[in-house]
């Protein structure tokens, strides 16, 4: 197989096949339709709260519920969970959480349809310690771990139980950290060692997944695995998520991003969106973010990039992120920020109101504008005013008003033009031009003139349904062709429901963003109900959580579920409302230590529940304050961000 290959085709989409798994009653990869799930957020001891809530997940669309079993008697009381549902005549599978403790997860294999394991805390442990090992030792540690996954996979056969193996960027153990690092492939190294022992006994009624809240970890670890399972002719099916995505606008922006990238290339045969909200609401979002590539492998075709030219760059690498390199033209490519094209035309046109949302207010007293921190650095307006000059910071795409400005008098306007009349020279700037391609046109020619010209901005465009295949497919011709030239993706959308464009939009930018495509983004919705200032946060915000621009607070927040020591729901909002301006941090707030201090590794700030009404502060993976009383920690967090310099008052 090919050095970098992990699905089948990049230009024709098509599910990836894989083995189906019986999981109780119900089936899961194959031929199978992607699963949905969810996870319980109550006490699995209290067996009434566990059922109810259970109920609602099903309600919403979920076929598959998780329950927390820290422990044996946890374990233990999956048995009535289980019984009381299906006297109420449910018979979706239940999946018992295991972290810790593999008597746990022998006591849950006799009672429900499957059990997770996590392969950094079922045998191994994590203290952030640097350990030596000879390749003797390693192989040592090795059946150690064989010694204690063995019953278990002996005992989920003789069940007949399935078995996830649920590898957790948060919860790598000092051994994989140690060998591989802090990496995609020392989470993929983590998995396949269970495997590799599943296979050798036979059993492979298995799912796996690769969980991580950063974007770009988790889709190169997800491509990864499969590339690896592919070579050691593996075809276990995958469960996909982002874990700790966060709350709101936020944790869906982030799922759709993560997910989005591993659905589009037809890997994924269960999902389950992570949010720091009740969980039956994960299930929506979870099955819109399907539906979004439904019927996908019925695209138009799409042509393969040409071939390299002498002297191109190595092909690209998809399990490592490297910023595709462009030639800087004004303040779009080379090294600057991706930037953020607005569009005012659907949306009522130029209005001040309207500029507003986008990031820029003009006081007409004072004749002064004030800019956002989160403004747009284009505004397309052809009824742009001629006596109101821009914000010296704002660019204006704008056809009408360029003409009627001309070139030299108004460095702020910029004209939109097709590729005809850029090569004919209708209209054009000599400064800079946003020139609208699509992929077809794409030829000998066009690299030719762009590989001389300097005054020009690529704004790609795509109809296909594979839209997303389409643009990656130029991102490739470009670099085979060494082409430098700058590049804004453009999709425009139809959407009438926000929750819906937030999904659809962060699953067609955000794979490119992760794979280093993309000096701008230019989100177009004729809907007319998404409005401006809600499309500038959806783009910053797709921005964020591709990892490619940080504007603003970011939020690792897990799910909650029956290990969670406060009400993470609450205590989010709380910690977002006193720092939610101090732009550029990453602040966690997690229920237990499961996850939580792997996590903290991420971010800069953690803010984690050691007991109950007990938290534990952390700066980075440091602990810093143990056992503060849960309703004095988020006045300790902000201490503790004062002390460490970090703060600045909300302006």
């Amino acid at each position: 197989m090919e050095p970098f290959q992990y699905c089948p085709s990049l230009i024709q989409y098509r599910r990836r096949s894989s083995r189906q798994v019986r999981i109780g009653n119900l089936l899961l990869g194959g031929e199978q339709p992607i699963r949905l799930q969810s996870m319980t957020t109550t006490d699995t001891m209290d067996t009434a709260a566990t059922v109810e809530q259970s109920i609602r997940i099903i309600e919403a669309g979920g076929e598959l519920v998780r329950v927390t079993a820290p422990g044996v008697k946890e374990a233990n009381n999956l048995g009535p969970i289980r019984e009381a549902l299906r006297a109420l005549g449910h018979d979706v599978p239940l999946v018992a959480d295991i972290h810790f403790n593999p008597k746990a997860a022998l006591v849950a294999a006799e009672k429900v349809e499957k059990v997770r394991i996590n392969p950094g805390n079922f045998a191994d442990k994590k203290n952030f310690e640097q350990l030596d090992y000879t390749d003797d030792s390693y192989a040592q540690e090795l059946e150690r771990i064989r010694e204690k996954f063995v019953p278990l996979v002996r005992l989920c056969q003789e069940k007949g139980a399935a078995m996830r193996i649920g590898t957790n960027h948060g919860s790598l153990s000092d051994r994989i950290m140690s060998r591989y690092g802090d990496t995609p492939l020392g989470m993929v190294e983590s998995t396949m060692e269970f495997l590799r022992i599943c296979v050798e006994l036979g059993y492979h009624e298995v799912v796996i997944s690769m969980k991580a809240s950063n974007t770009r970890v988790m889709v190169q670890a997800y491509r990864l695995l499969v590339h690896q399972m592919d070579k050691e002719g593996m075809d276990f099916p995958i469960h996909l998520g982002v874990t700790e995505a966060g709350e709101g606008e936020d944790g869906r922006i982030k799922s759709a991003v993560g997910i989005g990238a591993v659905l589009a290339d037809g890997i994924g045969d269960t999902v389950r969106v992570s949010l720091t909200e009740d969980p039956e609401f994960e299930i929506p979002v979870a099955r819109d973010l399907v539906l979004h590539f439904e019927g996908r492998e019925r695209h138009q075709p799409i042509r393969p990039p040409a071939a390299p030219a002498i002297g191109a760059p190595e092909p690209h690498n998809p399990f490592e992120y490297e910023k595709r390199a462009s030639r800087k033209a004004a303040n779009i490519g080379g090294e600057m920020p991706p930037a953020v094209v607005v569009d005012l035309r659907h949306n009522g046109g130029f209005a001040l109101p309207q500029l507003e949302k986008a990031g820029y207010t003009y006081g007409e007293k004072f004749k002064r504008w004030r800019k956002a921190d989160t403004a747009a650095e284009y505004v397309v307006a052809e009824d742009w005013p001629l006596e109101l000059e821009p914000h010296p910071y704002l660019g204006v795409i704008s056809n009408a008003a360029f003409r009627a400005r001309g070139d030299r008098r108004s460095p702020n306007f910029f004209p939109l033009l097709d590729w005809g009349q850029y090569l004919r020279g209708e209209g054009k700037s000599e400064r800079l031009n946003f020139v609208r391609m699509r992929y077809a046109e794409l030829d000998e020619q066009a690299h030719r003139v762009m590989l001389e010209a300097q005054d020009l901005v690529l704004v790609l465009e795509t109809d296909n349904l594979n839209g997303l295949a389409e643009q990656r497919a130029f991102f490739h011709e470009l670099r085979n062709y060494s082409n430098p030239t700058p590049v804004i993706l453009r999709r425009t959308y139809r959407e009438q429901d926000a929750n819906l464009l937030q999904i659809k939009a962060a699953s067609d930018f955000g794979p490119l963003l992760i794979d280093g495509f993309g000096d701008g983004i230019w989100l177009e919705n004729e809907g007319g109900l998404v409005g401006v200032g809600q499309q500038v946060s959806l783009a910053f915000g797709i921005l964020q959580a591709s990892r490619v621009r940080t504007s603003k607070t970011e939020y690792i927040s897990c799910p909650s579920c029956g290990r969670t020591l406060f009400d993470l729901q609450e205590t989010t909002a709380k910690v977002r409302a006193r720092t939610a301006h101090l732009k550029g941090l990453k602040i966690a707030v997690m229920g237990c230590i499961v996850n939580g201090p792997g996590e903290m590794a991420d971010a800069d700030y953690g803010y984690v529940g050691m007991g109950v009404g007990k938290i534990t502060l952390y700066k980075q993976k440091e602990i810093v304050k143990k056992n503060i009383p849960a309703e004095q920690a988020v006045e300790e967090l902000v201490h503790l961000i004062q002390e460490n310099g970090d703060w600045v008052e909300p302006g």
